[in-house]
């Protein structure tokens, strides 16, 4: 029986996914993307420096969003781009499940491309930098959180929330902030047991 041509395709980008080579590389080339937008931004900007700092301010705030979105409605969803690639991740959570190294690159860049038809050059490659460099923070953050153990306390209770999402799928969808699932009523809120 001769198998699709797409679903081999497919096949073999979920192995490489789950690899530490195309974890680490997709930091690589993420990093450099980020160095790239935020450096050419800065070049191209055309206002001042609050200008620039509000440019990079709202590129973290926009990803903490984006964060939350894809964590909440993508990866938990029947999208088997992300969601079989997510559900890997819950069975295994010190594996390297990732997206494949070449597509956060590639929807960062398509992004960036459609600041610089929105908005000034320079302050649209800067929000772009700034959302990169977000998700960086965000990809070794849920790295560090499975595995390290961490001593102290506030450290702890960060990682501590998102571990409590591996038993409450439904709950602590943002990694480097809580600040969607308090707005969005998703924080896990401990049930006191009843006597």
């Amino acid at each position: 029986m001769k198998r699709n041509p797409w679903r081999i395709f497919v096949d073999a980008v979920m192995r490489m996914s789950a690899t530490r080579a195309n974890y680490w590389s997709e930091l690589g080339v993420d990093g450099v993307l980020c160095v790239l937008l935020l450096v050419l931004g800065w070049q191209r900007h055309a206002g001042g420096p609050l200008t620039a700092l509000l440019a990079i301010g709202l590129g973290l705030f926009a990803f903490s969003f984006i964060e939350y979105f894809f964590h909440r409605w993508m990866f938990h969803t029947r999208v088997p781009l992300f969601a079989q690639g997510h559900d890997q991740h819950h069975a295994r959570p010190l594996g390297y499940d990732s997206l494949p190294f070449f597509l956060p690159p590639a929807v960062l860049l398509a992004l960036a491309g459609v600041f610089v038809l929105l908005m000034p050059t320079g302050f649209a490659l800067l929000l772009a930098g700034a959302i990169t460099f977000g998700y960086i923070v965000y990809g070794l953050s849920h790295f560090i959180i499975h595995h390290v153990r961490f001593r102290q306390p506030l450290l702890r209770r960060w990682a501590a929330a998102h571990h409590v999402h591996h038993y409450h799928p439904e709950s602590n969808f943002g990694v480097t902030t809580p600040l969607w699932d308090v707005l969005l009523g998703t924080r896990y809120v401990r049930q006191p047991r009843s006597r």
